[in-house]
């Protein structure tokens, strides 16, 4: 049995990741392309959809660019996070809100930073892709399938050749543990015996190619007996359950005893990025949302009293009023000026 502060704090994560992600949904939309509220059959099968989707800002505050939405999956960076202190380190991937704001973000900083305005963490150059906040530990997002891996050997062998305790944690989805860094780096993770976690999110998807047509087996855990180090799998919609795993891998690398592989099996409920419909598989995507990861802990905190109806509805309404205070936040910063390329 877990305290009632840790599981509190799980879902309030989770909330924020979530309510965060769902306003984002309301920055898309195609009026000023098409001049209707979505695009037309015609457009959908033209360049026109990816010209409107990277350069309509039409809309007031309207975020530029491809967002890949991490919406069904905050089990996993909430438990993993939870886990860590605020000096340890993680390296993100092009869904990276979740990592983001799991690991202490503010949401005011980075939805600016999402709109391209001045205030943002990046100061507006950067972008949804490329969230970075060194102060948490956040050492940035990565457009580029696999590279958050090889980068989180970085602070990790720091911390090990100087003796600290800190840890370094790299998401990234099956799809990239067909990539050669994957392997690369749990061989040079294993050799040294750094303290990293890497952590899969098996979301049976990349992009747009089913796991099943990807992968000769359905896990990725077992391929971490290669490198002759621990390869865990856990169910990625249940935050505790992550959260035992990844406290176990944390103490294991703190102690010394090198990396872990987690493989966390999830599901993203929304398409791969930006505007999208919606899932390409809707009927295993239902399936999915039955086991939704704010749902189940809801349950959990309910049924083992470590909170009342009335205390969840009060926590999810201030995550929705911080929601929306990042909303005003980000529309009244100012946009970058071109000097500021001089200085970054």
């Amino acid at each position: 049995m877990h305290n009632s502060d840790l599981l509190r704090h799980m879902l309030h994560q989770m909330y924020r990741i979530r309510f965060f992600e769902q306003r984002l949904k309301d920055f898309y939309d195609y009026q000023g392309y098409f001049e209707q509220s979505q695009p037309s059959t015609e457009a959908q099968n033209t360049d026109d959809l990816l010209t409107c989707t990277m350069y309509d800002f039409s809309s007031e505050g309207m975020i530029g660019g491809a967002v890949h939405l991490y919406i069904g999956e905050e089990a996993v960076a909430t438990g993993v996070c939870a886990a860590l202190r605020d000096d340890d380190y993680v390296t993100s991937t092009h869904r990276g809100h979740g990592h983001a704001i799991a690991k202490g973000m503010d949401l005011r900083l980075m939805l600016a930073e999402l709109m391209g305005r001045a205030d943002g963490c990046c100061r507006g150059c950067g972008g949804s892709m490329h969230i970075f906040d060194i102060t948490h530990g956040l050492l940035g997002g990565n457009g580029i399938v696999g590279a958050g891996m090889p980068l989180a050997l970085g602070p990790a062998f720091a911390a090990k050749y100087r003796g600290t305790d800190g840890v370094s944690v790299a998401f990234f989805g099956e799809g990239a543990s067909n990539q050669g860094t994957f392997h690369e780096s749990l061989n040079l993770a294993a050799l040294w015996k750094l303290p990293v976690l890497f952590v899969c999110e098996n979301n049976l998807y990349a992009a747009s190619t089913p796991a099943c047509i990807a992968l000769p087996t359905p896990d990725i855990a077992p391929r971490a007996q290669g490198y002759g180090i621990p390869g865990v799998i856990v169910d990625g919609q249940d935050v505790v359950a992550v959260y035992e795993a990844a406290a176990k891998a944390v103490a294991r690398a703190r102690a010394g005893d090198g990396p872990t592989l987690i493989e966390a099996k999830t599901y993203r409920f929304e398409g791969h990025c930006g505007v999208s419909s919606g899932h390409q598989n809707p009927e295993e995507c239902e399936e999915w949302r039955r086991r939704d990861p704010l749902a189940l802990h809801e349950a959990r905190l309910l049924a083992e009293e470590h909170m009342t109806q009335p205390e969840i509805d009060a926590l999810r309404a201030s995550v929705l009023a911080e929601v929306e205070e990042a909303v005003e936040f980000a529309q009244a910063s100012p946009w970058p000026s071109p000097e500021i390329l001089a200085e970054i």
